[in-house]
């Protein structure tokens, strides 16, 4: 029997906090009762190959946490597990609504879900309101003078911060209308072994803001050694921390941090723009080049056993942490793409398996900046020298120690030799290229 009392939803989806969140302000704001959603939707549970995936078990340790503040003030929140128009189709039987707000989402995927959720809902008259919350320029807020979104990073950065600066920045107290929230008590949230999926112990990294790491971000942020970057790429993903609240403190604090916030910025609106790169390289003329794709080689690179100990370093403290430091990404993705001839797509895919801070528009980007095929991209000559990116970031060795401490071992010796290496890459990009 459907619910009498009329409801606008709040559908939670990589917004995992009650304050300083855009669409659950509108929500709150323009409804008497909101009521908090969020669906584990299988369309992308049911891909994921791991049944022990530190970030769904993030996601519901999150949900718990929302659970918990919403049952402070008498309401709750109704998860849900399937897919998504089905869902919805047995929430509009449920409950009588009257609007539904979400913070949009720029990949494909996403993208096409929500057009098939507003189709849905504007069957039933029901209104779907979309706002910006995970960027702070979305979409063609930044272009060029023509309209044309920007493929180059340096400008879009210059113009992104000349438009912040010259902004009015709306503030989503949303603290405000809490009394809005439905007053009621939700069924218990599915639990990771009803979805299929194992808990296990992790330490996961802490959403709390370090000043001294962020004052220091521009001297330490490329040695992979020490706790020189902010460690909060996992909770951006999944909006435990506010963009708003971030760029604000950079601005303050550090110029070359904000310039990394502008990147991720920047990746989202090539994805909205573009979104084929999802998939295939930003620059077609790249899918021309022959890769070699050996499987050993592959899997040797993902297990750590190359034989050139940063790029082991790097996959080592993937595979056993879900992290890998900034500057390694690149070291490690120019290996696999120019040292091994191998499909940047295969490194990009192993990424999204064992990345907790995952985020395909962002990993697209990389992946093909290193590979040289991506807008704005490293040119293809330029392959890194693992040796001498070693020398330069790692230069006591302190950081290949603690991932591969054999690496003074007579057996410990590289699956393929770096001149030889860098010829053929160059030889064979420039061959398909031209």
């Amino acid at each position: 029997m459907k619910s009498k009392e009329e409801v606008g939803i709040f559908w939670f989806r990589r917004d995992f906090r009650l304050s300083d969140n855009a669409a659950l302000f509108h929500a709150l704001k323009e409804n008497k009762r909101v009521l908090p959603l969020f669906i584990f939707d299988r369309e992308i549970l049911d891909k994921l190959d791991e049944k022990k995936d530190a970030r769904v078990q993030f996601i519901h340790r999150e949900l718990l946490s929302i659970k918990q503040q919403l049952n402070s003030f008498g309401s709750d929140i109704l998860v849900k597990y399937g897919h998504p128009e089905k869902i919805w189709e047995n929430l509009l039987e449920d409950y009588s609504i009257k609007a539904v707000y979400v913070n949009d989402d720029y990949e494909p995927y996403a993208r096409k879900r929500d057009e098939m959720i507003n189709d849905l809902l504007g069957k039933k008259d029901v209104s779907f309101h979309r706002y910006k919350d995970h960027v702070i320029f979305e979409k063609s807020e930044v272009t060029k003078d023509d309209g044309q979104p920007y493929v180059v990073f340096t400008p879009y950065s210059k113009k992104w911060l000349a438009k912040l600066d010259e902004g009015r920045h709306e503030t989503f107290d949303t603290e405000n209308f809490f009394d809005s929230f439905l007053q009621f008590k939700a069924p218990p949230a599915p639990t990771l072994s009803e979805m299929g999926f194992r808990a296990f112990e992790f330490d996961y990294p802490s959403r709390e803001i370090q000043l001294e790491t962020i004052d220091h971000y521009d001297k330490y942020r490329d040695i992979p050694a020490i706790r020189g970057t902010s460690r909060l790429s996992l909770h951006l993903r999944f909006g435990t921390v506010s963009i708003r609240n971030l760029v604000s403190i950079a601005r303050l604090h550090n110029q070359v941090w904000l310039k990394e916030l502008v990147w991720r910025d920047f990746y989202q609106m090539i994805i909205y723009h573009f979104p084929h790169s999802a998939g295939d390289s930003f620059r077609p003329a790249y899918d021309r080049i022959p890769w070699r794709n050996n499987e050993s080689e592959f899997e040797a690179w993902c297990r750590g056993e190359t034989g050139y100990p940063i790029v082991d370093a790097g996959m080592r403290e993937l595979n056993n942490t879900g992290f890998m430091h900034n500057r390694i990404r690149m070291i490690v993705a120019s290996f696999l793409t120019k040292h091994l001839l191998i499909d940047w797509r295969w490194g990009e895919a192993y990424f999204a398996k064992k990345l907790l801070d995952y985020e395909l528009a962002s990993n697209v980007g990389g992946w093909q900046w290193a590979s040289g095929s991506g807008c704005d991209a490293a040119p293809y000559f330029r392959v890194f020298n693992p040796e001498l990116q070693t020398k330069k970031f790692d230069p006591e060795l302190n950081y290949v120690k603690k991932w591969v401490p054999e690496f003074q071992e007579v057996s410990y010796k590289p699956i393929v030799e770096h001149k030889m290496a860098r010829q053929r890459a160059i030889s064979t990009y420039k061959k398909a290229l031209n």
